[in-house]
């Protein structure tokens, strides 16, 4: 990655440039059997799309907190990266009474419902389904991301120094977090082409740093997996072989 990248949007578009078609988030839930792969491309498509709904149809701007009620999961990452392409600050399990707008899945709708602004909610379904009908006060991102253009340009440049990032109550502006996902990635051993499998949930920092921004820092990938206390011993060590996975973290 570049040195002069100083958000995580900056890293993602330096990874785009880089190797658009390598890997970069592998997700599996094995309580599903499901398995996603999506390029940097195809991640970075998602990205923008996000992005452009963020702050085209949901109005967001820099300054604005977000409460991203949502497990580790493929989708969660793409909202994460679309946040820093705003300027959004995503707030990882945060009060949605106090904040602009919620993003929940399955588990946490009832209590996005304490959002007075806009909410966004995912079925999480494999495939990225949308809800047979979408939940009651609203709306159903399957629905209203495919439209969304695939280029996104923020309407005021992100502010590196801003915040970003709240967790574990510790508020991190995007050039701390890239300088700590740096950090991490050099702790784990992370180097370009690094694939990392990661059964840590997105509710601390660590599991964040190591289930995204720390491989992507380091220009290697994840290989993000939920419910994996679901998955025996045997069938781990064969994920760990097929995926060609350096660095293991569960």
């Amino acid at each position: 990655m570049n040195a002069s990248d100083r958000t995580p949007a900056d890293l993602l578009r330096s990874a785009l440039a880089a190797d658009p078609a390598r890997p970069l988030v592998t997700f599996y839930d094995d309580a599903t059997g499901e398995r996603v792969e999506l390029s940097v491309a195809t991640f970075a498509n998602w990205v923008a799309k996000t992005a452009n709904l963020l702050q085209g149809e949901l109005s967001a701007a820099p300054g604005d907190r977000l409460a991203l009620l949502l497990p580790a999961h493929w989708q969660t990452a793409v909202w994460l990266l679309a946040c820093s392409s705003v300027g959004v600050t995503v707030e990882v399990g945060g009060d949605p009474a106090d904040a602009d707008l919620v993003v929940a899945g399955p588990d946490t709708l009832e209590a996005g419902l304490a959002c007075s602004g806009e909410r966004i909610a995912l079925s999480l379904a494999p495939l990225g389904r949308r809800f047979p009908a979408a939940p009651a006060g609203y709306a159903d991102y399957a629905v209203e991301v495919p439209s969304q253009g695939d280029r996104f340009a923020p309407f005021v440049p992100v502010d590196p120094g801003a915040p970003a990032l709240v967790v574990d109550g510790t508020e991190r502006g995007g050039a701390r977090l890239v300088e700590q996902a740096r950090a991490d990635a050099e702790a784990l051993g992370l180097t370009p082409g690094a694939r990392l499998l990661s059964g840590l949930g997105y509710e601390d920092w660590k599991g964040l740093s190591t289930g995204l921004y720390a491989p992507l820092a380091a220009g290697g990938s994840v290989v993000l997996c939920r419910n994996l206390d679901q998955l025996s011993p045997e069938s781990l060590a064969k994920r760990v072989e097929s995926e060609r996975v350096t660095v293991t973290e569960v």
